[in-house]
């Protein structure tokens, strides 16, 4: 599959106000574009205390990305439990956890060859 031709920078944005808006936690961006035969160029990670807040996020950035660049995910995976909601706009692919569930699979370490920067929290 080809991957599409967007504003990477202005997608990151609104995947992050959408995640903010809904009080997501602890963001990360797994840059992966120096890593052979990955799947797209980065990774962006947060998780919500619930099944609840994770589909609120999941949601909120999808209405943001949406709204402001009139984009799609190519494919959403995971909405039936809510516990890890994936959704992937083939440049990006944004993982919404609940904590433990983010414990337990550790993409960061899994992906750790990729340069990963922590966002702050507006809140």
């Amino acid at each position: 599959m080809a991957k599409r031709i967007v504003d990477l920078d202005q997608l990151i944005a609104e995947v992050i106000k959408g995640i903010e808006d809904v009080k997501g936690e602890n963001i990360s961006i797994i840059d992966l574009r120096e890593i052979e035969n990955t799947v797209c160029d980065y990774f962006i990670l947060c998780d919500g205390a619930s099944n609840t807040q994770v589909s609120a996020i999941a949601a909120s950035i999808q209405k943001n990305v949406s709204k402001s660049l009139k984009d799609k995910p190519w494919h959403v995976e995971g909405e039936s439990n809510a516990e890890w909601i994936l959704i992937d706009y083939v440049n990006i692919v944004v993982h919404v956890f609940q904590k433990q569930v983010r414990q337990f699979y550790n993409l960061e370490e899994l992906w750790g060859d990729g340069k990963i920067t922590n966002i702050e929290s507006a809140f």
